[in-house]
């Protein structure tokens, strides 16, 4: 089964908030996102970014260049019936980031767990590559990933876990960390799940 194919799937029939990784407020991503230098004119791709709802809070902060790209064609859906006109504003691609076209001199790299979903070395080194192609001197990636000591499947897929001297390292010289930490997410059925996020700027 395709990525798109495997996705779509997964939310098929289901409504945004009984997905695993349903956050109705993102918090620690705008903290980071604003540490960042998060403003109205910045130029922000949000990765895997589907039915989330981190478009909206940075809609209502006005920031006027947001895109929002995910390899399932259901959970943008979901995201563009949700903001109705406001949808006219973002900029929605259907796609793998590992392929899909992206817009350069990007100014923000917003990833919440799409990463650790690369098993592959030869993959994560094309997401590295893309991120660095596509974000400008000084930009910024925010990447969120399972802690150490978080799961080891989701959505019936592997993933990989990641320190900040894990991910570090498969970033690269071209990466400084800024910062990083650690959050505990509850999903809706109750469950703890272990994230660790990171803010890395680019040299």
């Amino acid at each position: 089964m395709s990525r798109p194919e495997h996705w779509n799937a997964a939310q098929a029939g289901r409504a945004p908030e009984e997905m695993s990784w349903y956050q109705a407020v993102p918090t620690l991503s705008l903290e980071f996102l604003s540490a960042a230098g998060l403003n109205t004119g910045s130029r922000v791709l949000d990765v895997g970014g589907g039915a989330s709802r981190l478009v909206d809070a940075l809609l209502e902060r006005g920031v006027e260049n947001v895109a929002v790209l995910d390899v399932s064609s259901v959970a943008l859906g979901h995201s563009r019936r949700r903001l109705g006109r406001d949808a006219e504003r973002v900029q929605w691609v259907v796609g793998d980031v590992l392929e899909a076209p992206l817009a350069g001199d990007l100014d923000l790299w917003h990833d919440r767990a799409v990463f650790h979903f690369l098993a592959d070395r030869g993959d994560r080194q094309r997401y590295v590559d893309r991120l660095t192609e596509t974000l400008v001197p000084g930009g910024h990636a925010v990447i969120a990933t399972f802690a150490e000591d978080g799961p080891t499947w989701c959505s019936g897929l592997p993933v990989e876990r990641y320190t900040a001297v894990g991910l570090s390292a498969e970033l690269g010289d071209s990466f400084e960390l800024v910062d990083d930490r650690r959050e505990t997410h509850t999903t809706p059925d109750g469950r703890e799940q272990r994230f660790h996020y990171f803010l890395f700027r680019k040299g």
